[in-house]
């Protein structure tokens, strides 16, 4: 409901962020979300048809989520219900709920938008089922965590979820240049300054918008910023990768395969490189997990803890302190034996088990807790590992119209060989330095 001076215009003149002045009025105006809202985009097509049914938005911030979900509204006539998990319990939902029968009754849907819904529990959760059901409410969820961790099953099987992504630097680049075209002058940066305004945003246009409004406050009449200007400006250290716009990709593969190489030193320097540039420790953090299950995997298990273990230690500790963590990882992955036999085994039985369906597995396997399904031979000739010599029965576990598969190749061999590799130089050091 809006205000006596909110209906008599008056709030038009006041004060409102760049962010929001740029707020997009149509779906073909959401920039980098085009796998979404272009022309062949799954909301567009649901758009096109007439009914949306409940989504699911995840992705992280300031990527669209709320304005999609405000322009999904206007463009098929539901009324906008905005909420916030933060703020709402039960009984704040309850009239939600009553409100919306009420505009049912009237013709009228409503689309509830919940920002941040993973923040409900699950028995907060719970409380959609029923209007979702009768269509009461179509469900529009935004959350930036998995929501195959954070939501309820029964949730996601009555809604669609949909993945916004961060915004590339292209995305970036068409606002700014919009901000510039409605404030009607040119960002105050140089080339250099402009790119590294762009890694500054970090795929997050709310915040690409903030910045730019900041350097426009900042400048004096005439003023250009470079580099060293833009990150005294705003307060936050510039990336200083290449001047190609792929700098960032291109040091944290360079990182990944000098670990993958067993380059310890070399590994050191692009991980010097990208925490001297600013990058988030805790982004290298998550790909020196990555590094230890896809290139180590089993040739030495300990590695997965120790990756895990540096980014809570950086986490805990902070910069700089935490960066030694970090630093102590990234040479424990570089030189520890390499095996992506787990790597290659999982995509192989992921690629088994989408082209197969939904196979039965053997009933020998299968519990049996009620009579029916005992008399269904449930169960029936399962052998029990322990009890069988040497503690292996070595019976059939897959699906019958599958068959036996092989998709783990261990590597013993390889392990064994890189272990001799490593006492080999180990005794040529002892050499050159006289035993």
């Amino acid at each position: 409901m809006s205000t006596l001076f909110e209906a008599a215009g008056l709030e038009k003149g006041a004060p409102r962020p760049l962010a929001d002045r740029l707020r997009p009025t149509t779906l073909d105006e959401v920039v980098g979300q085009e796998h979404l809202v272009g022309p062949e985009g799954a909301l567009t097509r649901l758009v096109e048809s007439g009914s949306l049914g409940s989504l699911i938005f995840w992705g992280p911030p300031g990527t669209g989520k709320t304005t999609v979900a405000r322009l999904l509204a206007h463009e098929t006539t539901l009324h906008f219900e905005p909420i916030s998990a933060i703020f709402t319990g039960v009984a704040d939902l309850k009239k939600v709920f009553e409100a919306a029968r009420g505009r049912r009754a009237t013709g009228r849907g409503t689309l509830l938008f919940v920002d941040e819904i993973h923040r409900f529990n699950r028995s907060q959760q719970d409380a959609f089922l029923p209007v979702m059901e009768d269509g009461t409410i179509t469900l529009v969820g935004a959350t930036t965590e998995n929501p195959s961790f954070e939501l309820n099953a029964a949730l996601l099987s009555r809604a669609r979820v949909l993945t916004f992504r961060s915004l590339d630097e292209s995305a970036i680049a068409r606002l700014l240049a919009r901000a510039e075209a409605v404030e009607g002058m040119p960002l105050p940066v140089d080339a250099e300054a402009r790119a590294a305004l762009v890694a500054m945003a970090d795929g997050d246009g709310r915040a690409s918008l903030t910045l730019a409004e900041e350097l426009w406050r900042a400048a004096k009449p005439g003023e250009v910023f470079d580099v060293a200007g833009l990150s005294r400006v705003v307060q936050r250290r510039a990336p200083i990768y290449d001047k190609g716009q792929d700098g960032h990709y291109n040091l944290i593969s360079a990182l990944h395969k000098t670990v993958r190489g067993s380059d310890p030193d070399a590994a050191l320097y692009y991980l010097a490189r990208m925490l001297d540039a600013g990058e988030n420790p805790l982004y290298i953090g998550r790909r020196l997990v990555r590094m230890a299950v896809e290139d180590i995997g089993l040739a030495d298990p300990q590695a997965l803890v120790i990756a895990n273990a540096a980014k809570d230690a950086y986490d805990y500790l902070g910069s700089p302190e935490g960066e030694l963590a970090l630093a102590q990882a990234t040479v424990y992955l570089a030189t520890a034996p390499k095996s992506n036999a787990v790597y290659t085994a999982y995509k192989a039985a992921l690629r088994a088990a989408k082209e197969g369906g939904s196979l039965t597995p053997p009933k020998t396997i299968l519990n049996a807790p009620t009579k029916l399904m005992k008399q269904e031979d449930y169960g029936a000739g399962y052998r029990y590992d322990h009890d069988e010599p040497d503690a292996f029965s070595g019976q059939d576990y897959w699906p019958e119209k599958l068959g036996r598969q092989a998709f783990y190749e261990p590597v013993e061999r390889g392990f064994e060989r890189e272990i001799r590799k490593r006492m080999e130089w180990w005794d040529k050091l002892r050499g050159e330095r006289g035993g």
